[in-house]
């Protein structure tokens, strides 16, 4: 079975920096397509960020020039650099990845909030 782990979420000031990582495990499969979710209270799921097995991003146009993903494939890792931090980035941040056959696998999330 597949998982997908988040870390690199916690507590930073607005303008500062955090890291997400997300490393898959449990099985050898290759994702097509990786990338980050994050949930405000009170607010629906939403698409931060995506990368492609052939290096082809999208980003959420409110967080473009701030924050970017890449990901290594031979070890099944995404990364999540976000970059000058706002209070409306608080949310919980999720892993999502869906393989060639696709199979899509879900992390637990990552608490990130934005506060002074």
């Amino acid at each position: 079975q597949v998982q997908l782990v988040e870390s690199g979420g916690g507590l930073v000031q607005p303008g500062g920096s955090l890291r997400l990582s997300c490393a898959a495990s449990g099985s050898a499969v290759s994702f097509y397509l990786m990338g980050w979710y994050r949930q405000a209270p009170g607010k629906e799921r939403e698409l931060v960020a995506q990368i492609i097995d052939g290096g082809s991003t999208n980003y959420l146009d409110s967080v473009k020039g701030r924050f970017t993903i890449s990901r290594d494939n031979a070890k099944n890792l995404v990364f999540l650099q976000m970059n000058t931090l706002k209070p409306e980035d608080t949310a919980v941040y999720y892993c999502h990845a869906r393989s060639y056959t696709f199979l899509e696998v879900w992390g637990q999330g990552t608490l990130v909030t934005v506060s002074s």
